[in-house]
């Protein structure tokens, strides 16, 4: 039970930062990892609207009960872990068809819980994908993240800002240069040219403008 309480703080933590800045928050996705009864039960207290996946454990039983049928629905379920940790919540199971993605066919089942989210069924695993678009460009961030060892918050944000402003750069070229249109959506050649090689030609035009020396001769005496 101590991740559940821990997580619990985790997001009052956030929160409270967010209220600091006063931003007001309109729709909470959060991670799998945070599927319990104590976060669940907390963030309807706060009255925040969330949507957030349901763990499926188990052979059946749970949520797995509820992955039937052919059409999308929504039922509560009730999650009980410990004697003061049980909570009854909204529960969305979305069915897709598969249609040979990913080499796959037939139903593919979703769930997820949601609290005070006005959205069609249809559009609930669409609109949480929005998610996986910040955390890519997080990734893709690190990825040309300056280093330093530096505490001054000044500058750490300073090379955050510069690498999320490469990230900017590379997708432009990518859309606008490395890219042709056509019926059905633009065609982007990423793998053409990654963010790794936008770096790496970065890096090899620094070495030729400032002649970086990759040698030292240590003199004879």
């Amino acid at each position: 039970m101590k991740k559940y309480y821990t997580n619990v703080a985790i997001i009052t933590y956030l929160l409270d930062k967010i209220n600091s800045l006063n931003l007001k928050i309109k729709r909470l996705y959060l991670d799998r990892g945070f599927y319990s009864s104590s976060v669940i039960r907390w963030l309807i207290a706060l009255d925040i609207p969330f949507i957030m996946p349901a763990v499926r454990n188990g052979k059946a039983g749970g949520i797995n009960q509820y992955l039937k049928g052919k059409k999308s629905y929504r039922t509560n379920h009730t999650m009980n872990q410990g004697s003061y940790n049980e909570i009854t919540f909204d529960l969305c199971i979305i069915c897709r068809y598969r249609k040979g993605k990913r080499g796959k066919h037939g139903i593919e089942y979703l769930a997820y819980v949601v609290y005070k989210v006005d959205i069609n069924l249809d559009y609930i695993s669409e609109d949480y994908r929005k998610r996986f678009g910040i955390e890519t460009s997080y990734r893709l961030k690190n990825i040309c993240r300056i280093r330093t060892t530096s505490k001054n918050p000044i500058i750490r944000l300073l090379f955050v800002g510069i690498s999320f402003l490469l990230v900017n750069i590379w997708i432009y070229i990518l859309w606008f240069k490395i890219s042709k249109p056509r019926r059905g959506g633009r065609l982007v050649y990423n793998h053409l040219f990654s963010l790794k090689q936008m770096l790496a030609f970065l890096s090899n035009a620094v070495n030729r403008i400032y002649q970086v020396r990759e040698i030292i001769y240590i003199p004879d005496i």
